[in-house]
């Protein structure tokens, strides 16, 4: 189940549960069994310079290779980009987490 975290600075007007939605979306059109993507985003009332800070975490599988991860990068980057409508410095970071990563539903 992967994760995404949106950082950005409160001068901008994002829309932060269809970034996180559209960030679902392309991840699973490139990895149909990725499953649902945890989301999270934190506006900073504090801040230099109009940014946002995107991070993506998937789990290391053997189909994620350096070609998966550099498509999946590009669309991501194109398909954020594209629901931003104020300039802004951009980043976006797609990592994998180590073998020793547990995640899973607590039933609580």
């Amino acid at each position: 189940m992967p994760h995404a975290e949106l950082k950005y600075s409160s001068d901008l007007e994002i829309d932060a549960a269809a970034i996180l939605a559209t960030i679902e979306a392309v991840i699973l059109v490139h990895d149909a069994g990725a499953g649902a993507c945890k989301g999270r985003a934190y506006p900073a009332d504090q801040f230099r310079h109009s940014h946002i800070a995107v991070s993506v975490a998937l789990l290391s599988k053997p189909h994620r290779d350096e070609a998966f991860s550099k498509a999946l990068l590009a669309d991501l980057e194109s398909r954020i980009k594209a629901q931003l409508g104020q300039p802004c410095e951009f980043s976006l970071g797609l990592s994998y987490s180590t073998p020793f990563y547990v995640t899973h539903f607590h039933p609580g």
